[in-house]
């Protein structure tokens, strides 16, 4: 019941906002670095972030859309370099 409160109710928007940006800005920082599973925390944490502005009203249907197509970018991102970073392996476990 509290967490549902926490979610609908007494989440820092403001607060939300900044993490957002905070983790979409390391993850596309990370996978510049080919540190991949970290990355991918940051793209986590920024889905997490989303839902929580979601649930609390604080996205417009125009700024949901453009969220969504943030955090899949970076999923995208972190998909693609951990891809790349198993080729160069020779895609070792693959068989």
């Amino acid at each position: 019941v509290e967490q549902s409160r926490y979610n609908f109710e007494l989440a820092n928007a403001d607060m939300l906002f900044r993490h957002f940006g905070e983790y979409e800005a390391e993850a596309k920082r990370l996978v510049a670095m080919q540190c991949v599973l970290p990355a991918y925390e940051m793209v986590l944490r920024c889905s997490h972030s989303f839902n929580l502005l979601d649930a609390r009203g604080a996205i417009s249907v125009t700024e949901r859309a453009a969220y969504i197509d943030r955090v899949r970018a970076l999923a995208r991102a972190v998909a693609k370099a951990y891809y790349e970073s198993r080729e160069r392996l020779g895609f070792p476990l693959a068989s």
